[in-house]
């Protein structure tokens, strides 16, 4: 077998965001994954690796250093790469470029879950952030729900959403920056967060009934992005139980507090979509998502983008 080279450049223009999400939703008909994750290093300068295994799939690692400080330094803050073995014989098909994987399963994983919570007759997406996520976000929702309206785009530096709103191209819909969080959160129907924020930076008093929360960006136990009050008004979910409940600090903070309990989590993936049912009951709730990521959602998303490598050299 020899060993596949997959790099972002060469097959980011090939992905399909809905047949990416497909490929997640496809992975959780399969028997559940085992997933091992580890942090070393310090709070702003971290090496995560995350670990898979999927029987039919095979085993997937990903390790990847998030610095904080390499913004300044102009350098990517998250950098590395995932590995695949085959299932059977546990050879070494593939290394994937980390930001490849990164951008395409988070992204899927936010879209897959609004397909599954949030209104279907949303209109207004706010996304908060205005990063590299940011922008596969604006793509992503789109594709998954074409009859958005408006984007709105708010972060803490308004020329950076700025920027970011002046490379968006091919897209019929309307994209604007916002200078006032509060106002635009109560006008959202879908507000998805994507920060690097240890403090709560959406909160709960600003949000309407109805409303679908994507929450991104916190990875560690020390992170997040809704307030006590959010997480307190809605109806949580996960991607994984898994890889979220007790590793990052959206779910374990206000746990320990008592805001809210592991039982107030209703379901992950594997509740939602082998069910083929919606989590939302009524028009007026509140969803909430956390986006933990997790190796075993990489792996669903690196088979996918190794058949469309495969594909278009075939």
């Amino acid at each position: 077998m020899s060993l596949r080279m997959i790099t972002y450049k060469e097959t980011k223009k090939l992905v399909s965001w809905l047949e990416a999400m497909d490929a997640l939703r496809a992975g959780h008909f399969l028997k559940e994954a085992q997933v091992g994750d580890t942090f070393l290093g310090s709070k702003n300068a971290v090496l995560l690796s995350r670990s898979a295994y999927i029987e039919g799939l095979g085993y997937g690692v990903k390790a990847v250093t998030a610095i904080a400080e390499n913004s300044k330094r102009g350098l990517p803050t998250v950098q590395g790469a995932m590995m695949i073995y085959e299932p059977i014989t546990g050879e070494l098909s593939a290394i994937i470029e980390s930001k490849l994987i990164t951008e395409i399963k988070t992204a899927s994983d936010s879209i897959l879950a609004a397909q599954l919570l949030a209104r279907p007759d949303s209109k207004h997406l706010l996304i908060i952030g205005a990063g590299t996520v940011a922008e596969s976000l604006i793509y992503a929702y789109s594709a998954a729900f074409p009859d958005l309206e408006k984007i709105t785009i708010w972060a803490r530096n308004t020329e950076k959403a700025k920027i970011l709103i002046n490379k968006i191209s091919n897209l019929d819909i309307t994209i604007e920056v916002s200078s006032d969080i509060q106002l635009t959160s109560a006008n959202a129907d879908i507000i998805s967060t994507a920060t690097m924020a240890h403090e709560p930076i959406l909160k709960g008093e600003w949000v309407k009934p109805g409303t679908h929360i994507d929450l991104i960006g916190a990875f560690t136990s020390d992170m997040r992005e809704a307030d006590d009050f959010l997480m307190s008004s809605g109806s949580i979910f996960v991607d994984s139980r898994a890889t979220t409940i007790e590793h990052i600090g959206e779910l374990t903070i206000p746990i320990s507090n008592g805001i809210i309990s592991k039982n107030d989590i209703i379901g992950d993936f594997y509740d939602l979509i082998p069910s083929s049912k919606s989590g939302r009951k009524s028009n007026d709730e509140i969803t909430i998502f956390k986006n933990g990521g997790g190796a075993h959602l990489d792996l669903m998303i690196a088979k996918y983008l190794i058949e469309i490598s495969n594909n278009s050299i075939s």
